[in-house]
């Protein structure tokens, strides 16, 4: 995976304008979520029991704030290593957490839509579609390594369960 000085730059330089506003765009983050899939409601522990989207809470923006950081770390890496190298216990801790809300594949194309919408308000007139692209790319590989996790978790939860059934009389 080739991920180019330009691109890194792009999203570093977005991500730079988009911590100006940081608290609206975590807002605007899951207005868009939960406007392409209003069911993804229910994934979120501190959205489930809103009516609508809370402003002032501090569970929301921190989760929108790790998957914009997250996902900058990403296009580093890529630039950097050629991949996305998410350390082994966080990892671990986001592959668990996503089985555990039933979060699929298709959770994550929503959840990268909703993060272009949000980055092309943060970033205003310098939005282009190579921003649209460099941020694309990072958001994918990263998704990849969380959903190769997801998998791993789950086979060895399915392991553990054919275990116990086999060793109960």
């Amino acid at each position: 995976m080739v991920f180019s000085e330009k691109q890194e730059e792009l999203v570093k330089q977005s991500w730079e304008l988009m911590k100006e506003d940081i608290a609206d765009l975590s807002i605007y983050f899951f207005t868009q979520t939960l406007e392409i899939a209003p069911r993804a409601k229910a994934l979120f522990s501190f959205l489930k029991d809103a009516d609508e989207i809370p402003k002032n809470n501090p569970k929301l923006k921190a989760h929108a704030i790790k998957v914009f950081k997250m996902t900058c770390e990403a296009a580093i890496q890529l630039r950097e290593k050629g991949e996305v190298v998410v350390s082994g216990s966080t990892l671990k801790y986001l592959g668990s957490v996503h089985v555990k809300k039933g979060v699929s594949a298709p959770h994550f194309e929503v959840v990268k839509e909703a993060l272009l919408r949000t980055v092309e308000k943060g970033a205003g007139e310098k939005w282009c579609e190579e921003m649209k692209g460099a941020w694309s790319e990072a958001y994918d590989q990263l998704s990849a390594a969380i959903q190769a996790e997801m998998a791993k978790e789950a086979a060895e939860a399915q392991a553990a369960e054919t275990q116990a059934a086999e060793t109960q009389p």
